[in-house]
């Protein structure tokens, strides 16, 4: 039995990117975080940045396709198997979505979490696509991945809801001026539907006509507010209806519970990633007692249009590293509930752009390390059954 792995989104920038970028001069540590890494994960060509670190002044968009290829090394070198480029290219996933579109204007930064803040604008007018925003670098990754490549995309909700609203809503021009929710609900499913319908639904079409096979579509803003679900459901179905492509969408931390019913509809998404090893102890076993934070899982299995479960064994908030034993057997208590590996992949809870890559690199290899250890698991259990 054969259980895939696969990234889930960002990386950390390495220093090299990050300073040169914000026009910051490059210690000696910088560039040999360049040579290090080139040589760990297999960089062909690294020593050619090495010495343009050195020289000074290098050209800031070749850096990032430098960080591209460090990235997807470090994902393949790692043993995984469906990988991108922890999105090195991009500003911040919100950001880089609304700067590619009209209708926005900026209205200043705002915190997140963890310390990281990202800029937050207001939507002025009917939102629409200026032009697709992942195909260069979806064409560039094409051209140097060893493995098959997912490609990570802002979905309409989470722009909607992380948006000031200028434009849907009631306009009063005084505070207090009574509107209800039900004209906030209107405005709001005006809003991620349009978002779905100009500027996600043509950027993935535009992906597919390159060649993409498997879009994840990232909601980490889905269960912001617990009567708007619909919207999130109504607002995907808009996005990937009729299109040819394998779309999964990945959920961040929740009550995972307000998912139900509302995902019930989703027939387009064929895998639902989640995380759940925040939630759970880090002590060994397979029983439901032994994994609390995945007690929810048997509601993704009992969906009406079976998807598969990307099963977030990693939690990407701390810098423990998952043994190989504890990762199986998250897997295996999983494969247990659904009763059906082959519905099972494995992955980080969410990205790991806040860890370090060495923290990152030691997660994801002893993640890789645990699904060989719970596919061996099951094929014992197999051959004795």
């Amino acid at each position: 039995m054969k259980l895939l792995t696969h990234e889930i989104g960002s990386l950390a920038k390495p220093p090299w990117l990050v300073k040169a970028s914000a026009g910051t001069p490059l210690g000696e540590s910088d560039i040999e975080h360049a040579r290090t890494w080139g040589e760990k994960v297999g960089v062909d060509g690294h020593e050619e940045l090495v010495e343009a670190l050195e020289r000074g002044n290098p050209d800031k968009a070749e850096l990032g396709r430098w960080a591209s290829r460090y990235a997807l090394r470090l994902l393949e070198s790692a043993g995984i198997e469906v990988v991108y480029d922890g999105e090195q290219q991009r500003t911040e996933m919100y950001a880089w979505a609304v700067d590619h579109s009209d209708g926005f204007a900026p209205r200043g930064t705002v915190r997140s979490f963890d310390n990281k803040y990202y800029s937050k604008s207001a939507v002025t007018d009917e939102p629409s696509l200026r032009e697709p925003y992942h195909n260069n670098e979806f064409e560039f990754l094409q051209s140097v991945a060893n493995h098959d490549l997912k490609i990570p995309v802002t979905g309409a909700y989470t722009i909607a809801v992380w948006s000031y609203d200028e434009h849907y809503g009631p306009q009063s021009g005084r505070i207090g001026a009574g509107h209800g929710r039900a004209e906030e609900l209107t405005a709001r499913r005006s809003f991620a539907n349009d978002l779905a319908r100009n500027v996600i639904r043509p950027n993935l079409e535009s992906l597919i006509d390159l060649g993409a096979k498997w879009i994840q579509i990232d909601e980490p803003g889905a269960s912001t507010e617990a009567d708007e679900l619909d919207i999130f459901v109504e607002s995907f179905n808009e996005s990937v209806d009729g299109l040819d492509c394998f779309f999964s969408t990945h959920l961040c931390f929740s009550d995972y519970d307000l998912f139900f019913p509302a995902i019930e509809q989703m027939h387009g998404c064929k895998q639902f990633c989640v995380g759940f090893a925040n939630y759970d102890s880090r002590e060994l076993g397979t029983s439901g007692a032994d994994r609390p934070g995945y007690e929810v899982i048997s509601k993704f299995r009992d969906l009406p249009y079976d998807p598969i479960l990307g099963l977030g064994v990693l939690d990407i908030h701390t810098d423990f590293v998952e043994s190989p034993e504890l990762v199986r057997d998250r897997i295996l208590y999983a494969t247990e509930v659904f009763g059906d590996p082959e519905r099972i992949h494995v992955c980080p809870d969410c990205g790991l752009r806040t860890r370090s890559w060495e923290v990152a690199y030691d997660k994801l290899r002893n993640m890789v390390e645990g699904t060989k250890l719970a596919e061996q698991a099951l094929a014992t259990a197999g051959a004795t059954t």
